[in-house]
């Protein structure tokens, strides 16, 4: 790289140093869609427990063209993510990656986390256009990448968590969901979240909601292959309008942050619950200085933020933004402004925090 003199009272060393962390960030934007490719084609799950292979052989393993194949293998031994001998001109996919990129059931699951960045990316244009007038992007907008992303990414945690640490961690929500509860699964999704707590209690009943519609075409879909149906719902519905009284529980995952109106779904959530209800809301790790999300995981979370979440939000009624760093103290306000007095947080993952909230 050519190099000049710089502007007096600008530090060389300093600017360089900059230059060359940006060329490092411009590979690891293009690894996401690499990470993507490899899914996709079956490389990574090709290498899982396979030993050191040629490019040659990952691609015949794959039904791929090792031209290609061998590029995207020396862009993943750059960046880390195998392990390459010069020796013998041979990839290996170490054992913890392997779990991090083809484990489904793990909750170092990565994939999904890739995919969603990438559709997150590839729709930043049309962020680019309304970040100009403040307008807002839906959610519905987006394309299908984000949709399977965002539940691949955040499945393996539920997965690892939800049964086994966060209900319990509800004052006597698992007592009521194992005598027969019901349920009400707010900005649902795909559903996960719901059919993974219907196959876990089986003597309750569930509600699922979305305001998007092939969501919960997907969900459906989702339930009744899990063999569920007849104890699981799903309804097209926003957070301020899901059917329903009388809930014993009702919950919301990774949502409540990207609603319009936010204080309005509360304010439902409250009158939709028993008088002995609870609320569990699940929110991104987050702390409530700006500071304090100055980390690998908050720099994630507000780019999501900034190009998934913010327009959301801002693409509904009040468009109240709150953002997926909100942090406790917001969410808190939320709660409390709806009516309800008792709120906690009952546990918490580096992706994620749990509140309990109660009339």
């Amino acid at each position: 790289m050519t190099t000049t003199t710089p502007p007096a009272g600008i530090d060389h060393d300093k600017l360089m140093g900059f230059v060359f962390r940006a060329v490092d960030e411009v590979g690891a934007t293009l690894n996401t869609a690499l990470v993507v490719m490899g899914d996709r084609l079956g490389l990574y799950q090709a290498m899982a427990g396979a030993g050191p292979l040629t490019p040659a052989e990952l691609a015949q393993r794959t039904g791929t063209a090792e031209r290609y194949v061998r590029e995207w293998l020396n862009a993943q031994a750059a960046g880390g993510y195998v392990d390459y001998d010069p020796d013998s001109g041979r990839y290996t996919l170490p054992a913890e990656h392997a779990i991090a990129l083809t484990d489904a059931s793990s909750p170092a699951y990565l994939p999904g986390f890739f995919q969603i960045a990438l559709g997150s990316v590839l729709d930043s244009p049309r962020i680019t256009e309304v970040a100009k007038t403040g307008q807002g992007l839906g959610w519905h907008e987006h394309g299908q990448d984000v949709f399977d992303g965002c539940e691949r990414f955040f499945r393996p945690g539920y997965n690892a968590n939800l049964v086994t640490a966060w209900l319990p961690a509800l004052d006597g929500v698992v007592a009521k969901l194992q005598r027969g509860a019901t349920v009400a699964d707010v900005g649902c999704g795909h559903g996960a979240s719901t059919i993974l707590m219907a196959q876990a209690f089986p003597a309750s009943t569930f509600a699922g909601s979305d305001y998007h519609e092939g969501s919960i075409a997907t969900a459906r879909q989702r339930a009744a292959e899990a063999g569920v149906s007849d104890r699981v719902r799903f309804e097209v519905a926003g957070a301020s309008a899901y059917s329903g009284s009388g809930y014993d529980l009702v919950t919301m995952f990774d949502c409540l942050h990207d609603m319009g109106d936010p204080f309005g779904a509360a304010r439902h959530v409250a009158q939709s619950l028993k008088p002995d209800g609870t609320w569990m809301i699940v929110e991104p790790a987050a702390g409530d200085r700006i500071e304090d999300n100055f980390n690998p995981v908050g720099r994630a979370f507000y780019s999501f933020s900034t190009l998934l979440c913010t327009p959301a939000s801002l693409s509904q009624d009040v468009g109240l933004a709150l953002g997926a760093q909100a942090g406790e103290a917001r969410i808190r306000d939320v709660v409390t402004g709806a009516g309800l007095t008792r709120f906690r947080r009952v546990s918490e993952t580096p992706f994620n925090l749990v509140f309990e909230a109660r009339p």
